[in-house]
């Protein structure tokens, strides 16, 4: 079976990430919020890192209900800075927790966040071909633009491109890849 050339075929965990969630269109905001917390952290890190400890951030993080993480207060910060099995940054924690609260003003505005991110798109998946991948699009930068202007960090707009791949609203599987 041919996947797209990123993925790295010995990793089991990759494989299932590329073949059952990658670009299929996400709608739950639950599911929403759980990518755009991943995505954050994984600036920096490759994204097999953030994989491989994603069962472990759902636990630390309440399995991504954005109105607990929303109410993380310093002694919950403190309690995820000393947890070994997630990324231990105290600026993307933060940057989580605050997220979290923009996230829910942002569902309020637009009756979910599912309604806000696919408004860009209006409701569209988006499918291009390209020889090689972009690192952010005019897409991303406006998505980024949008949720730096509301006040989210971590938003950069390849951190943003990488989100929307992720969610579905961009479908960049490779002409070669069982998933095209």
């Amino acid at each position: 079976m041919q996947r797209c050339s990123w993925v790295d075929e010995k990793s089991e965990i990759y494989k299932k990430y590329h073949d059952e969630e990658w670009g299929v269109p996400k709608y739950d905001d639950r599911d929403l919020f759980e990518l755009l917390v991943l995505e954050s952290f994984q600036a920096g890190l490759s994204w097999l890192t953030v994989l491989k400890k994603r069962e472990a951030f759902k636990s630390a993080f309440d399995n991504f209900d954005v109105e607990k993480v929303a109410d993380y207060n310093e002694e919950k910060i403190q309690k995820l800075l000393k947890n070994e099995k997630i990324i231990r940054s105290r600026n993307k924690i933060v940057s989580a927790i605050e997220n979290a609260k923009i996230f829910i003003k942002i569902q309020k505005e637009y009756g979910s966040f599912s309604n806000y991110i696919w408004g860009f798109t209006d409701n569209k998946v988006i499918k291009k071909d390209y020889d090689t991948l972009p690192a952010s699009t005019e897409l991303s930068d406006a998505v980024s633009k949008d949720l730096k202007k509301k006040g989210m960090k971590y938003v950069g707009t390849v951190i943003v491109y990488s989100y929307l791949q992720a969610i579905g609203v961009v479908d960049d599987h490779e002409k070669n890849c069982f998933k095209y």
